[in-house]
């Protein structure tokens, strides 16, 4: 066989990389890709828009000009009942916002991907140890607690909230990816790798994890859109993040005033058309990382 041949060969054989995977779902899917150009867009104009402001500006109180409607003396969005620009407010706390939830879901991840993971792989007395670790949090009343933490602790901040809920918040990533970890953990190629002498964690985080993507993949996103939820639902409720901080919650609660409720939807409509945007978004691009995580798997 010539060298050209072998190439050809060689080339047909070896599965597409996982860009070139992506890609194609997302070429396949124009709801996914439409929804990736929003997301990037959106998150590119925030994050680059929150630089450009400045906070203390835009939290600044201006009574003479509260309650102007979007487009009255250059408020895009209108200004509030303290004369505060709208449209600043919802730049800076959708970027809050975003960062909360990606912090949160990153650090639940972590927390919750390795204790299941140690967990299913182990088993025995360490899993049940384990696990009843997990159960014992899951039946706590964990917006309770959240409400007392926001009430005992002293100068709340954007960090209290993110230890907070990531303190709560892993056991059920750790209960799904145990699960999963044990189905994985009785198949062939691991008991190859541990007779081949693979060290355990080599075993766990290097071929167990990887066929847990498509899992994770979705965690991750229904998470990430799920945390940006919360954040909003408790600052609404008044138990999340203070008034002084922008974010989408904060916008949100604006609307427990029947007045502004009806009459200036330009106050927190805004922020509930961002957080619906997102959650779609979200949602789509995470179905396409899926299908592209599991059709990687199949072409090995």
């Amino acid at each position: 066989m010539s060298k050209e041949n072998k190439k050809q060969v060689q080339s047909a054989s070896t599965p597409p990389g996982g860009f070139r995977v992506i890609a194609r779902e997302f070429m396949k899917d124009r709801l996914a890709l439409t929804s990736l150009i929003i997301l990037v867009t959106v998150l590119l104009a925030v994050f680059i828009g929150a630089l450009l402001l400045n906070q203390e500006q835009v939290m600044k109180v201006n009574l003479l000009g509260r309650y102007l409607e979007p487009g009255v003396n250059g408020y895009i969005l209108g200004t509030d009942e303290g004369g505060k620009d709208i449209f600043g407010q919802l730049i800076i706390g959708a970027r809050n916002s975003i960062i909360i939830g990606f912090t949160i879901t990153i650090i639940t991840s972590i927390v919750g991907i390795s204790i299941g993971l140690i967990s299913g792989y182990y088993g025995g007395r360490l899993d049940g140890f384990l696990m009843r670790i997990v159960d014992f949090i899951m039946i706590l009343p964990v917006t309770m607690l959240i409400i007392v933490f926001v009430t005992v602790i002293k100068n709340y901040t954007i960090y209290h909230f993110i230890l907070i809920m990531s303190a709560f918040y892993w056991t059920a990533k750790a209960r799904l990816f145990r699960t999963r970890t044990l189905s994985e953990a009785s198949l062939d190629y691991v008991n190859a790798s541990k007779t081949l002498g693979t060290s355990d964690f080599m075993i766990m985080f290097r071929e167990i994890l990887p066929n847990l993507s498509s899992l994770i993949i979705v965690n991750l996103t229904l998470n990430f859109a799920g945390n940006i939820g919360i954040e909003t639902s408790l600052t609404y409720l008044g138990f999340g993040l203070p008034s002084t901080v922008p974010s989408l919650g904060t916008l949100i609660a604006n609307a427990r005033n029947a007045d502004i409720l009806e009459n200036k939807t330009w106050i927190w409509l805004p922020a509930a058309i961002f957080i619906l945007v997102m959650m779609l978004c979200i949602n789509y691009v995470g179905q396409a990382f899926q299908r592209a995580a599991d059709a990687k798997q199949r072409l090995g």
